[in-house]
């Protein structure tokens, strides 16, 4: 993951399991213990170029987030958290009746964007589909998720632990970058 650019966990782990022929049914680590593995590498063998690929990472997230605060963006996932890779894509969470805002904000920017979709588990039991609005900032992709105005009240759930995803504020991020901003 940290070497080829692979967010997807299940093809990671599948892709590992085969490359040591491990059969489909042998044990594989949780994601949780993959992304514990990943940040162990980075610290080890990665973490001058880390800090700086992360605070390079985190610059943009703020960039992209001041262009759409009127959308309340929030960032997630490992750039947050700070096990990102240095392909990570930077994934925003903004809120918006209307994707056509979203949109609008953009050409009006002159930002040239795509929009696709995303199934986003919400609860164990709840999935949504979600529009998904994915553009670049510097050298970055930025997948930014549309959700409802009033979703920022529930976090959907990690795909890592099952549990409600952290979501940093535009100052949240700004603090993490500390003099850097």
């Amino acid at each position: 993951m940290a070497e080829h650019g692979i967010e997807d966990h299940s093809f990671a782990k599948r892709k590992a399991a085969a490359r040591f022929g491990m059969t489909e049914t042998s044990p594989l680590p949780t994601n949780s213990e993959v992304d514990s593995a990943l940040a162990e590498y980075q610290r080890l063998f990665a973490a001058p170029d880390h800090r700086q690929t992360l605070n390079a990472q985190r610059l943009c997230a703020v960039e992209a987030m001041r262009l759409l605060q009127r959308f309340n963006p929030k960032l997630v996932g490992p750039i947050l958290n700070g096990s990102a890779t240095p392909h990570q894509t930077i994934t925003l969470h903004l809120f918006s009746d209307s994707v056509e805002a979203v949109s609008i904000e953009l050409i009006d920017r002159k930002v040239p964007y795509r929009l696709t979709e995303q199934q986003i588990k919400m609860s164990r039991e709840r999935q949504q589909r979600c529009p998904v609005v994915c553009f670049s900032c510097f050298e970055f992709s930025i997948e930014a998720i549309v959700f409802p105005t009033d979703g920022d009240r529930q976090a959907p759930l990690s795909a890592i632990d099952g549990r409600p995803m952290r979501r940093g504020t535009l100052s949240e991020v700004i603090k993490l970058l500390g003099p850097h901003v």
